[in-house]
């Protein structure tokens, strides 16, 4: 108790002192060894025994983590690291390596300054790792490295040393090539990671142990060493003098940066207001007295506690039972408890400041996502959080009793809340509830979660979600109001394909500007100058455009028009899928004089609908969602792969070998995708490692389309 005690003393301490502090994350691609080193990392802070590090696998703390073997929720964890005689406070958070779950590892990039990547060194740089590194660098977060699994390679492998160090360069230039390529211009050379500097380490956090140049050169260590020590089966004598939660601390201490210096870079990238105001510099220099701004990336819904949230304080103090705005719910709420992260715990204080990674209870309304800040002058909203993937598979679910109909509505608005990633939708005529989440996988987890808090669920065979998107120019087509009295012009086309990827990517993001500006950023981004001098507003990736001339009242009657766009994106004319890469022009406009005869009754109906006209004019088509599939596997399955592949509707993108393995990069339709975890067990028998990540919509060929059309208009309960 006492020990906790000081612990707890100690953080109180050093939440003061932002220059002491590090928010790191630790990001992998599934398997490679994240949860075993943080709990490898929690004993050596103290929080749990020794000899369990590595197996009990703390941060796991759900039942599903725990049977799965896999990390599903990111998970929080603050602790005090000793480095040349001086303390500090290290807040890291825990992330999923799978890429169903991606959501959690975008958030968490947010709260975080700097990130452990772990690669497996059996395996190397897998996709997975690409894109949490990708993830992090989008976010200005530095990364170093650690090769785990290194004793693999010695007792597995018998790699002799000289092949070890190759297999090590190669992590090394391959991680770097990343850095370089998504690294913030300033930093493509000063993150790259470099074994000399020690900003390298390698180990095996399943027995405790990691070396690195600095710690080779304080206890004279050498690779000659760790390889006898493991093949002699002394992986005990080794981790006694190579202490893997030292070698790795000492690195985040040494080689990520306090939230000092971190926010002066990363600020500019996250927060779209004026960078002079007083707001701006109170951030940059992380400044305790400042106003509030803390983002939230992550909430909880805790029996006991009601809604715990997780965030970033980026500027000011928050204190316990204080009143705070909440900028996108445009609400007021108060505080209950405040504090950070004791392992699963929570540990309450009087106030946190600024720099810290944060828990917040008692706030009404708040979403992952939420700027909060003081309720006396506000300030600007922070960027919203993008997830790279996209909702693709759906169920519906339904509760077996109808008693427990409302009981599932409440727990479905809860999951929606803790998981941004998740899209919850009620189909009002047929009663359905549908969920759509990133997989397979994502939706047994929520399915799962949902019985588990007492509600009894049918649940439907997945389905996937499609978009809808135009392939040519239509004329103009009117639509005009049921009075008759006025009338609206529209063409469609496809959007430029340039805008459209840079939309996707992040690159042009529309909540940067205002006015005019937007414009001129479409135009940059390869839209046509007329076209781009009238941009009304961006929605899911398809632009309104107006390029009409002095028409009267079209001011007034502007938020009407973007409504009935906004239900015709929503809803495309072929399945009422919602709509992707359109531009849509407003071309003319005749509107009555008197405003009683151009209300929401009149305007928004004629608008949808010539937008949905047009949109057929201009060969309407579905897109489907499509996988980037990647397969390692031993020569002699090549073709079984290829042929189950085929067999989906998959194209081979890339082939390469790596040592003994051919490495296989195909793209399938998510349609085709259903059973493939079994299929390719069976075809490979059980021999192939593979992944997924999300890679976008394409065209659905023409000569399914009908049947596609048909089968989700009847699942839709259309004629």
């Amino acid at each position: 108790m006492a020990k906790r005690d000081e612990l707890v003393r100690q953080i109180q301490e050093l939440m003061h002192k932002p220059e002491n502090i590090r928010n790191m994350g630790i990001v992998a691609h599934i398997d490679h060894g994240k949860t075993t080193l943080s709990d490898n990392l929690l004993a050596g802070a103290g929080m749990m025994s020794y000899e369990l590090a590595g197996k009990q696998l703390v941060l796991d703390s759900d039942e599903l983590e725990q049977q799965r073997g896999i990390t599903i929720d990111a998970a929080n964890v603050s602790m005090v690291h000793e480095y040349r005689g001086e303390r500090y406070l290290i807040n890291m958070i825990d992330t999923p390596g799978h890429v169903d779950f991606g959501g959690n590892v975008t958030r968490a990039m947010r709260a975080v300054d700097g990130v452990i990547v772990v690669v497996c060194a059996v395996e190397g740089v897998m996709p997975q790792t690409e894109t949490v590194l990708r993830q992090a660098l989008k976010e200005r977060v530095k990364p170093v490295l650690f090769i785990n699994k290194v004793d693999r390679l010695i007792n597995e492998l018998r790699l002799t040393p000289e092949e070890m160090q190759r297999r090590f360069i190669e992590i090394i230039s391959e991680f770097n090539k990343i850095v370089r390529g998504m690294a913030p211009e300033e930093f493509r050379e000063a993150w790259q990671v470099n074994v000399e500097k020690g900003s390298v380490a390698f180990g095996s956090a399943y027995h405790n142990w990691a070396i690195n140049v600095p710690l080779m050169k304080a206890t004279g260590i050498t690779f000659k060493d760790v390889i006898e020590y493991n093949q002699k089966g002394e992986q005990k004598v080794l981790a006694s003098k190579a202490k893997v939660h030292e070698v790795l601390l000492d690195m985040v201490v040494r080689h990520l940066p306090s939230p000092l210096e971190a926010q002066k870079y990363r600020i500019p990238k996250i927060w779209p207001g004026d960078l002079e105001s007083e707001d701006a510099k109170a951030m940059l220099s992380c400044d305790p007295k400042g106003k509030l701004a803390l983002m939230i990336t992550d909430i909880r819904v805790d029996p006991q506690a009601g809604e715990v949230a997780t965030g970033r304080l980026f500027s000011g103090t928050l204190r316990r039972s204080q009143e705070v705005y909440l900028c996108n719910a445009k609400t007021r709420t108060r505080t209950q408890q405040v504090g950070v992260y004791l392992g699963p715990e929570r540990l309450p204080t009087e106030e946190v400041t600024a720099g810290n990674i944060i828990m917040v209870t008692g706030m009404k309304n708040v979403q992952a996502g939420e700027t909060v800040t003081s309720v006396e002058d506000p300030i600007e909203p922070f960027e919203e959080l993008r997830h790279y993937s996209e909702p693709v598979v759906t169920v519906a679910v339904e509760a077996k009793n109808t008693r427990d109909l409302p009981k599932l509505i409440e727990v479905l608005n809860v999951m929606a809340r803790e998981d941004p990633t998740l899209r919850v939708e009620i189909n009002e005529e047929t009663g359905e509830h549908l969920l759509s989440g990133m997989g397979e996988l994502h939706l047994e987890v929520v399915t799962h979660r949902i019985r588990e808090k007492g509600v009894d669920i049918e649940v439907s065979p997945p389905i996937v979600v499609y978009r809808e998107s135009v392939a040519k120019t239509s004329k103009p087509v009117e639509g005009k109001s049921p009075n008759k009295h006025n009338r609206f012009y529209f063409v469609v086309e496809p959007l430029e394909k340039e805008v459209l990827q840079a939309l996707n990517e992040g690159e042009l993001n529309p909540q940067r500007y205002k006015g005019k500006e937007l414009g001129r950023a479409m135009e940059k981004a390869g839209m046509k100058k007329e076209d781009a001098r009238g941009v009304v507003t961006v929605y899911q990736n398809n632009v309104l455009t107006d390029v009409t001339k002095g028409i009267q009242y079209l001011n007034e009657t502007m938020p009407l028009i973007l409504e009935g766009f906004q239900e015709a994106m929503n809803e495309g004319p072929l399945a009422k899928e919602q709509v992707l890469g359109v531009k849509v022009k407003l071309v003319d406009v005749k509107l009555h004089e008197d405003a009683v005869h151009r209300g929401p009754a009149q305007v928004i109906p004629a608008v949808r609908e010539a937008i949905r006209q047009a949109m057929l004019q201009a060969e309407a088509h579905l897109l489907e969602p499509k996988l980037k599939v990647f397969i390692q596997v031993p020569q002699d399955y090549m073709g079984s792969v290829t042929q189950e592949i085929q067999r989906r509707r998959g194209s081979i993108l890339n082939m390469r070998q790596d040592g003994e393995l051919i490495v296989i990069e195909a793209k399938c339709p998510v349609s085709e995708m259903f059973g493939f975890a079994g299929d390719i067990r069976s075809a490979t028998e059980g021999r192939a490692l593979w992944s997924t990540e999300f890679a976008g919509f394409e065209r659905l060929p023409g000569e399914l389309q009908e049947a596609v059309i048909k089968k989700i208009r009847e699942r839709k309960g259309l004629n």
